[in-house]
Formats: structure tokens, sequence, C-alpha cells
């Protein structure tokens, strides 16, 4: 037996690990205790890698649909042949448009996502399609729209307040810039705590964080701008904001002034459920610190006008000027990235939208470079001009993760070719004509690149191929390649120059062209420390002065579209927040979650994640479930005004009456209903992407979603026997 150490993939927190080896499989997986980011931590997911990697669920080689709709056997070369050969037949016939690429979350965070991108522009499509237009798109429409400051957000290490809306960190480590470290989360806010750190949690659930939070504000479903307006409005009537900082780097103050003056500590109460006296405090106790920063998560740029509420967070950071400053020194210079100094300057804001092609529907177009995921399913569904004909998804699952579900899984079927790479017969690769098997990470060389912006030290780890496969299965980056040298299309990475197409690179040798000539430490350095190493320069790095030409730059607290919005929300009456938008239909409002065992819908098939809920829980308040009659592991019925799901109801105190808590991309495709006490429901069936969507990235309202919830009649219940056994029900996201 030997022992590697090496980092977990199955998130983007790439946590140090240890694995335990012998003859090429997998005998055990702890958390690497000499790794100085996540110091010996790693969760159940991480520890779940030898089940992944031996599960009998995985696909070993590649296959193509038969005749009769069999999966046969083919080879990833033969695969490749006919795809790039049909590809070709399509763009000839139909137009480039024709053609569109999906990079869902492990494609996403792969080291294939450069390629991937470069090889959808250079067949000349627009049609490339991410992850980022289902959950957090508002994030970087605020930062875009308001404008941001070139040394960032004060670190959290420094930080004495921290405003979380809709993160848990103890769950979920999307939760910077300005946040814990991504590993192990919680346990640095709970160090943090001692030294004095206060911590205000807004979430409509009691979760872990606002069990330790010095103030917990139990918001109700979807009313986070108007809790964030009614803060603004005190902050500026009290004079709490920086004005020393605001004078010199922010504009529209007096807009905004105006624009939440309405926003009273009654109307707030009124609509939010939470008394105008905590609305107060926590304004108060907010712009009472000198450093810290508000953080926003999918809990609400899911929720309904995301876009408002997240400007509002930048607004709360801008005028109480929590950013670095000139001199502050830099943690993390970077080590995989290029070695930059920042500087105290603004970076005006700017448009990441409006300019590249445009959709046929709903007026939406290009944002920061992409499609929406909004108008998927219409462009290959709807006949004409650029429709979509084909579809390479890497490392994704469309069929049960996108919004509209019934729309898209009918999207897929109609397609005329349809290409899934990933670990597992997910329901979308079920759906398609091609299917290639990919390799875990311990099949194949890595660094940890994607989270080193994240850290608060110049910490960098690489990771060779542990385990050689003897099967036939291909790193991401290779289904890219190989259609790319079939079809004499090319890659062009900008600076990085040109991918060869004639001769194959290594591994190793992909690493060095996608990396190698960016990092600020060579690449054989970080090689060359097993486990990884904090790469310190030589001098401290500092936050520099701002360039003269760059002092007359403003963030705005005040664009139009946002003021807009805000007397729109305060337009409507208090009785909006508190009933479900004024239908008596509706008996809750359901909310989006994460679950530590799984990361999206990756996941859910491996018995050590499945062992709590093999399904997907919709936990309510016992209050609710007592009126309504239900115990715990009855099925309900979750019926919102676009379409229903069933969820097996699960007791939590944690929720107040009135709410479901369900997480989002789970489940499998229409039609296995009957089995949902052992896969799930995926709540995306619920929305429609015609309606309640923002009107720049497309997102629709996904969470805080008006439901009726009530138990199962006998006859429904019998109807829902389970179906015969699923085939891999559903992973990737």
């Amino acid at each position: 037996m030997e022992t590697q150490r090496t980092f977990c993939r199955f998130c983007h927190a790439m946590c140090g690990i240890e694995v335990d080896l012998e003859a090429g499989r997998i005998l055990g997986v702890r958390g690497d205790a000499s790794n100085p980011i996540s110091q010996g931590y790693t969760c159940v997911k991480g520890r779940a890698l030898a089940e992944q990697h031996e599960h009998p669920e995985r696909l070993r080689s590649a296959f193509r649909r038969g005749p009769e709709g069999e999966f046969e056997d083919i080879g990833s070369e033969q695969a490749l042949d006919e795809i790039a050969a049909k590809l070709q037949a399509i763009i000839e016939r139909d137009g480039p448009r024709a053609v569109a690429l999906y990079s869902g979350t492990h494609g996403l965070f792969s080291s294939a996502a450069p390629l991937l991108i470069s090889w959808i522009r250079s067949i000349g499509s627009p049609n490339y399609f991410t992850p980022n237009t289902i959950d957090q798109p508002s994030q970087s429409i605020a930062w875009a729209r308001h404008g941001s400051w070139d040394a960032g957000v004060n670190r959290f290490e420094d930080a004495d307040v921290l405003m979380f809306l809709g993160n848990n960190p103890g769950v979920s480590a999307f939760s910077r810039p300005g946040g814990p470290p991504y590993a192990n989360g919680f346990k640095h806010l709970r160090d943090a705590k001692k030294r004095g750190l206060k911590i205000i949690a807004v979430d409509p659930r009691r979760t872990q964080l606002a069990r330790i939070a010095d103030l917990h504000l139990a918001v109700r479903p979807g009313e986070d701008p108007t809790l964030l307006a009614g803060m603004v409005r005190v902050i500026l009537d009290e004079e709490l904001y920086d004005r020393e900082f605001v004078a010199a780097h922010v504009e529209g103050v007096e807009e905004l002034r105006a624009a939440v003056a309405d926003y009273t500590p009654d109307y707030v109460e009124a609509r939010t459920g939470i008394a105008a006296e905590k609305v107060e405090r926590a304004a108060r106790m907010y712009a009472g610190g000198t450093r810290g920063a508000a953080l926003s998560c999918t809990g609400t740029n899911m929720a309904p006008r995301p876009d408002v509420t997240q400007h509002l967070v930048c607004a709360l950071i801008s005028l109480c000027g929590r950013f670095n400053r000139e001199g502050d020194r830099v943690n993390n210079p970077g080590v995989l990235h290029p070695a930059r100094a920042p500087r105290a300057e603004v970076i005006p804001p700017r448009d990441l939208w409006g300019s590249g092609p445009q959709s046929r529907f709903r007026g939406l177009g290009h944002f920061m470079g992409e499609m929406p995921i909004n108008v998927f399913a219409d462009e290959i569904l709807t006949p004409g001009e650029g429709q979509i004909k084909a579809l390479i998804c890497v490392g994704g699952n469309p069929a049960v993760a996108f919004p509209d579900q019934r729309k898209v899984v009918r999207a897929l079927e109609s397609l005329e070719l349809c290409v899934t790479a990933d670990v597992k017969l997910t329901a979308t690769a079920r759906l398609s004509d091609y299917v290639l098997g990919c390799r875990l990470s311990l099949e194949k060389p890595g660094f940890t690149i994607n989270p080193e912006a994240q850290w608060d030290v110049p910490f960098a780890q690489y990771s060779p191929t542990l385990i050689e496969p003897d099967f036939d299965v291909i790193e991401e980056w290779e289904l890219v390649w190989g259609l790319a040298h079939r079809m004499r299309t090319p890659l062009k990475l900008g600076r990085l120059g040109e991918l060869d197409l004639d001769r194959k690179p290594t591994p190793e040798a992909y690493l060095d062209f996608i990396y190698g000539q960016r990092s600020r430490v060579p690449l054989e350095e970080v090689r060359a420390r097993p486990g990884g190493a904090i790469f310190e320069p030589e001098e401290p790095t500092r936050v520099q002065p701002a360039r003269p030409e760059h002092a007359d730059a403003r963030m705005n607290v005040a664009p139009a579209a946002v003021i807009s919005q805000l007397r729109e929300i305060r337009a409507e009456s208090p009785a909006h927040g508190a009933s479900y938008d004024g239908d008596p239909r509706f008996t809750h409002r359901l909310i989006s979650r994460r679950m530590m065992e799984v990361y999206n819908s990756t996941g859910d098939h491996l018995p050590a994640l499945r062992r709590k809920y093999p399904y997907n829980p919709a936990f309510m308040n016992p209050v609710c479930m007592e009126k309504l009659g239900i115990e715990a592991g009855d099925v309900v019925r979750i019926e919102s005004d676009h379409d229903f799901i069933y969820g097996v109801a699960e007791r939590s105190d944690e929720i107040e009456p009135g709410v479901i808590s369900m997480a989002h991309a789970r489940g499998d495709v229409p039609g296995h209903d009957g089995d949902v006490r052992r896969i799930g429901s995926t709540t995306n069936r619920l929305v429609t992407t015609e309606r309640n969507f923002e009107p720049i990235s497309g997102i629709p309202r996904q969470s805080a979603i008006p439901v009726c919830v009530r138990p199962l009649e006998a006859v429904e219940l019998a109807a829902l026997a389970p179906p015969e056994a699923l085939q891999g029900a559903g992973a990737g996201a």
C-alpha cells in the first residue's frame, strides 16, 4: 500500500487529502492535516471518492445509440469520428448557430474550460451555455453596473462584522470574497467569533450559521430587497456611512436616499416579517464595524428580483467603505495566476451585456460572453434560422438542472444530435445519441487553480495521475481537441497562442500550455512540492496607490434600472410580502437550499452519500405538517402556478411556518415520479422561463416560489408505484 497526498476535486474547494492506494485501487481517503488551507478537513463527499471510482454505474467507455434505442459500446475514437462528421454536416447545412455547447459545473471547473470556449467560438456559434445563468448571474451584473474596487473587499481575517444573505458556509463553500475560506468555513467563523467578529445572518431558515450569528433575520422568502432597502435607509438617514470614502469614490447617494426613503421601519416589518427594531439594529451593527463585508449566494440570487438584492449588497459595501486601502497587505499575490499588485482605485461601471449576439427570445442576448439558460429550450424547439440542432454537453445534466424541466426535456429529445461527456449515465446522457465516459479526479493530473483567488495565502498544489484506468475514458479537454482535430477548427487561446491540431498534447503538456505561461511561480516548482506549499514572494505585496488617470472614477449606487425597480417594489402593498403574491391557491413558499451530501446533483447515486437522504427531502415546519395531517416520510404534492412535483416530507424546526425547503437539481426526468422515495424530485419543474425572469441574465424565479402543498389521496399514492429500476438517476450539474 502507498499513500499519496493530493486534493479533492469533487467540488471547487479542492481540500487537501491523503489517499491510500494499492494496485490501482483506493483503500481509503482522509483529510491531509499538513495542508495549510483545509488543515485536515474534508467533507463526506470527498471521503466517498473510492465509491465514485468503483461504482458499477460508472461509465467505462463511449456509447452510441443503436437503431432500437439501445446503447452500444463503440469506443471513444470511433465516437469522436462519427460526432465530428455529424457536426460538420449540420454546420454545412444549417450554419454554425445550429451547434450549441453546455459546459456544466464539472466542465466549467475543469482544465478544459478555456478550450471549450475557444472551440465554440472557432466554429462560429454564439450558443455557449454554462451554469452561470442558472444560479448567480446577479453577482456579476451588480458589480459591473455598480462598479468595483481593484484591491477588493476587506480580508476575512481583518473583519469585525460580516453579513450573510442566504449563505450557509457550514454546508456550501460559496462565501467569497470577504467570507471565510472555502474549506471548513464554519470552523473559521467560530474561530473568528472568538476574536470578536459579529455575524448577521439573513435567512428564512435557522441554519447552522444563523444559530451562531449575533443577529438572525428570518426574512420572508423573496423579501431580501425590501430588507436591504430598509437597512440602507437607516444607514443614510443616521449618517452611519463612510462619508470620506463615499465623497471620494461613490456617486448616486442622494438618488439612492430618495429611492429608499419610503422603506420605513413599519413598511419593512410588514413585508419582511422582521421587527423594525431588528432591522435598525442590523443596519447599525453592520455600519458600526470597521472592516468586513456583505455576502450573498444562491439563496438570494435564485429568489425574486436578485439584481436589486445584489446591487444593494454592493451598495452596503461601498457606502461603508469596506475595501482594502492603499498600503494594506495582499495576502495572496497569486501562484498559478499572474502576479499583480492591486490598486486602491475604482473599476468604473461597465456593461457585461447588450453588445453581443442576441437570442430570438424575450429580448435576451449574450451575457458575459454566453447565452442565458433561459432561452436554451426555445432555441432548440423553435424552427427557423438559428435553430439549435446539435448539443455538446460536458460535465452537466440539463435534464434535471435547468428551469422549466418539461420543456428542457422535450428540447433534448428533439435534437438531431446530442452528445454528453460525463462520469455516469445521467438523465441527460440517457437522452443522448453519444455518451463519452470521462476520467475522475485521481485519474488525471491537475493544479489548484480554480480556488486560488479565494485563498488568504499564496498556496498551490499539483497532483499527478494517481490511477491509470484500464478502460476507455477521456479527459474533458480531449473531447474538444478530438473534435477540433477532426473538424480542423483552430483552438486559439489569446496570448497563450494556438493549440496544435495535429499533435495531441500529453495531459502534462496540456496543463503547461494552459497554465504555464501565466503563473507567477513556474509549474515545475509547484510540481516539485508534493502536498502543495505556500509560495511567498520575496517582498510582501501591498495595495498600490491609485493611478492619476483613475482618480475621478466613481462607483454608482443608483443606476437608473435599480432605482426603477426599487420604486416598483415600494409601490406594492405591505400585504404583498405577507401573502403568496396575492393568490389564495398557495399555502407555502418553496426556497432552495444546499445539502452537504451532494454537489448540485453530483453524488446522489453513491451509497455513502445516500445513507441519510436517498431522495430530495421536502423540509417543513412541524406546525404546517400537523395542520396538513402529514407525517415525516409521507409523500406530498407540491404545485406552483406552472407545474407540480412530489416530495417526501421531513420535519424541521429551523424553518418558519409557511415555508418549504428543498434542494434543486435532483431527481430525474418526468415520468419517474413514482420513484420519488428513491431519487427525489427536481424543483426546476415548478418554474417557467417565460415569466418572472430578470431582464439581463434571464434567470427565472427559482426560490421563494409560491406553492400549494397537500397530502396525497389513496388513489394518488397507488398511482405512484415505482417504475422499473433506473439506470443512473441524475448526476453532474
